[in-house]
């Protein structure tokens, strides 16, 4: 995802008397979680993707419907705060940092990044060959709502789970002064035993490290796998792993070294470039593409969403026995929710002065609709290319793969070398700039006692990059499977859960304490009264 977390993440300063230091036991354990996963991937990977295959299986039936139920139960509360005379409180004093367009283009944008470029073209094609909703498969049905649920696993729900997240940080940090912006410091104003300087706080940083080591193999493998795919395809060379590790290799050491050269900046500002430029290659898919089926498509795949949005959202087919639900819709919510910690403090820092009706609506209708325009165009112009018999995606990715049935699909465009070129650049760009801003997260994650606004160390975050490509490259040495980079990623995630339901139960807390003090014409939340003033003072985040 785009969403810029290096700029989003301050590390809790845990004592600022304190030189910051390397976190020896985040780092060492880090170093042994990883080196264990890339041997047994590497010596045993048919025994490693099995049991994958079983973890994933096993922790999606223990968690699948409860992951469900949550997810719905963020839509209903994101919607309630926004109709609610709650949607009327403001997030801090003073105007909004930002303009409303320039807010909203952060949302916009924020669902865009390596992995979608690739799950835009690619994605309906998985639920055409094994649809929901106890659909015949291949049929035409099955064609019909495949890109509603690409709509359903990338909107509304995914969307309010980042909404109530992020209200949560908001208003611990911005209405209840918190002191702390990080997500330790938020589950302590919840749950003030589990201090944020203490072992509670260090095991939520631990967790914060592996969900973000979960979200990046998944993209990281994704996108080299689909842009070596590509190269091939125009050098016309073998597309071997040794194309694939010079591709992530050259990904590593070039944007690894970037803070040392000084242009980590200037690659953010690349980063931006780069949306706006995936936005501009799907509407020129759409002008010059068949534009008619396009638009007939993505309206009537909205409509099937908003039919069966419901049933999409608790479908676990416990008679049929199917695994869909699992597979997809709980694998989804999980891969959103590995974001969770530093979409959360995103949100807080670029939401400031906003209402919660705002942020509400700018979040889930800003990115849905952002999602929709770039899916619906690449999604339908796949679709149309198998109804003429041009390209059947769903054939290719059976025979050998989604990544050359995208490979195929660019050329199927007018100047499609020209056309392949910009989409690859694009996808390395986003992945690039990902790594870039997750080593930083990660290195701030491990430095104790670092200052509100300082950098970590250079050659902490070169580490990091480092260690976050070994699990990537071992995946690509071994040809995993979807399977197998979707176990990480679940395992990671899961813990989150908890932490989520944490959030939602101190933000709706404080709402209800709050809820007789609310100015309705500032939205501000009026100081305590005199009368209350004697009563015991809460700690912090919770008065």
């Amino acid at each position: 995802m785009v969403i810029e977390t290096q700029a989003a993440v301050e590390a809790p300063s845990r004592n600022q008397k304190h030189r910051p230091t390397v976190d020896r036991v985040l780092v060492v354990g880090a170093v042994i979680v990883v080196g264990i996963v890339v041997a047994a991937l590497l010596l045993w990977p048919n025994e490693a993707q099995a049991s994958a295959n079983v973890l994933f299986d096993g922790s999606t039936r223990i968690f699948g419907a409860p992951v469900q139920v949550l997810g719905l139960g963020c839509f209903l509360l994101a919607v309630l705060l926004a109709v609610s005379k709650f949607g009327r409180i403001k997030l801090g004093e003073g105007k909004p940092a930002y303009s409303t367009s320039s807010w909203l283009f952060m949302f916009i944008s924020a669902g865009l990044g390596s992995a979608t470029m690739y799950w835009a073209f690619m994605e309906w094609a998985y639920y055409y060959q094994t649809p929901g909703l106890n659909i015949t498969p291949e049929s035409r049905e099955a064609l019909d709502v495949s890109m509603s649920y690409a709509f359903f696993h990338w909107g509304p729900i995914p969307w309010a789970m980042y909404v109530v997240a992020g209200i949560s940080m908001a208003y611990y940090i911005h209405v209840r002064k918190g002191k702390r912006l990080s997500y330790a410091g938020n589950v302590e104003a919840v749950i003030p035993k589990v201090k944020a300087a203490g072992l509670g706080g260090r095991v939520i940083d631990l967790l914060f490290l592996f969900g973000t080591f979960g979200g990046l193999i998944l993209t990281v493998t994704v996108t080299v796998n689909t842009v070596s795919a590509g190269v091939a395809g125009l050098m016309g060379i073998q597309n071997a792993f040794w194309l694939k590790a010079i591709i992530l290799t050259l990904s590593t050491v070039v944007f690894g070294l970037s803070s040392f050269i000084g242009i980590d900046k200037g690659l953010q500002k690349l980063a931006k470039t780069a949306v706006l430029a995936a936005f501009v290659f799907a509407a020129v898919v759409f002008l010059i593409g068949p534009s008619e089926f396009i638009a007939a498509n993505i309206i009537n795949a909205a409509g099937l969403e908003a039919q069966n949005f419901l049933h999409m959202s608790l479908f676990t087919d416990p008679n049929g026995g199917s695994s869909f639900s699992r597979d997809w819709t709980v694998f989804y919510w999980l891969y959103w929710i590995s974001y969770l910690p530093g979409v959360a403090i995103f949100i807080t820092r670029v939401s400031k002065g906003r209402t919660i009706r705002q942020t509400v609506i700018g979040l889930i209708v800003g990115g849905s609709a952002g999602i929709m325009f770039f899916f619906g165009i690449l999604s339908s112009y796949a679709m149309n290319q198998m109804n003429h018999g041009t390209v059947n995606a769903p054939q290719v990715l059976t025979d050998s793969g989604g990544d050359n049935a995208v490979a195929q699909l660019l050329n199927t465009l007018p100047f499609g070398t020209v056309f392949s070129v910009v989409y690859f650049l694009i996808m390395l760009v986003f992945l690039a700039s990902h790594m870039d801003a997750t080593s930083y997260t990660v290195a701030a994650v491990s430095t104790q006692n670092l200052p509100n606004g300082t950098d970590p160390s250079r050659s902490l975050r070169l580490f990091w990059v480092i260690m976050l490509a070994a699990v990537p490259m071992a995946m690509l040495a071994i040809n995993a499977n979807l399977g197998t980079l979707k176990t990480g990623l679940t395992l990671t995630a899961i813990p989150f859960l908890f932490l989520l339901v944490t959030q939602i139960w101190g933000l709706i807390r404080w709402l209800r304490q709050d809820s007789d003090r609310i100015d309705m014409k500032t939205g501000l939340i009026l100081p305590v009264k005199p009368e209350d003033a004697a009563e015991p003072a809460p700690s912090e985040g919770t008065r």
